[in-house]
């Protein structure tokens, strides 16, 4: 543990909308499953939906589509769809975020992967992550799958921190959705909120437009208690 004040003892990255633009590839899965529904996904949709978890959002369109279909099988279809998406698109990394990542991994911050989606699709962007920068880009990884309850709940927080033998309050958690931000700030994580597609109240977090341009220290300075 590097023990410096300046710096948070660990950094939690959320996935989807945070580290890398995927939300696009989520949006074009969604409408391709509701398809198969007999239903129509819109932008509106994707908003509610933000930030997971897979389950409430099978749930959501199963009702939306009026089908009578197992919300685990829209899930598993879900999962499919997006996994081959990752994998057949390119890396896209959200501004910033790539930089943030390298510099924690120069000054010996420990780091987390900390996502709703599950540990399939996780895999599929961690591979890209790891050969573009080089080097393994987190020290510990929380998928979906991992939890019993995934956010808003902070237990997916909660794990990360322990793993990484890390007191929440200690630990900077980077998210892009409300619900993500519920989940950080009620696991007792300092917070930094970089909206992408559905608003953020600033409850509890620093809000930012884009990571383009901050600094680690910036960011924990910024995201300090009042």
């Amino acid at each position: 543990m590097l023990n410096d004040p300046r710096l948070p003892d660990a950094v939690l990255f959320d996935m989807d909308g945070t580290l890398i633009d995927s939300e696009g590839l989520w949006l074009q899965a969604e409408i391709d499953v509701m398809a198969g529904l007999g239903g129509h996904w819109t932008d509106l949709d994707q908003a509610h939906c933000l930030g997971g978890p897979l389950e409430r959002v099978a749930v959501y369109m199963v009702g939306k589509a009026g089908s009578d279909a197992d919300p685990v099988d829209v899930g598993a279809m879900l999962l499919d769809a997006m996994e081959q998406k990752l994998r057949e698109s390119p890396l896209v990394w959200q501004p910033g975020a790539r930089a943030l990542v390298i510099a924690c991994r120069q000054a010996g911050v420990p780091t987390a992967l900390v996502s709703a989606s599950w540990t399939r699709l996780i895999d599929a962007v961690s591979e890209k992550i790891e050969r573009d920068i080089g080097r393994r880009a987190f020290d510990v990884v929380v998928a979906g799958d991992d939890v019993t309850e995934s956010k808003p709940h902070p237990e997916p927080y909660l794990t990360a921190a322990h793993a990484l033998a890390t007191p929440p309050g200690r630990c900077l958690a980077l998210e892009d959705s409300p619900t993500g931000v519920r989940s950080a700030v009620t696991a007792g994580c300092r917070v930094v909120a970089i909206p992408h597609i559905a608003a953020i109240d600033g409850t509890g977090a620093l809000v930012i437009d884009s990571l383009a341009g901050w600094t680690l220290e910036a960011l924990w300075a910024g995201a300090s208690p009042q």
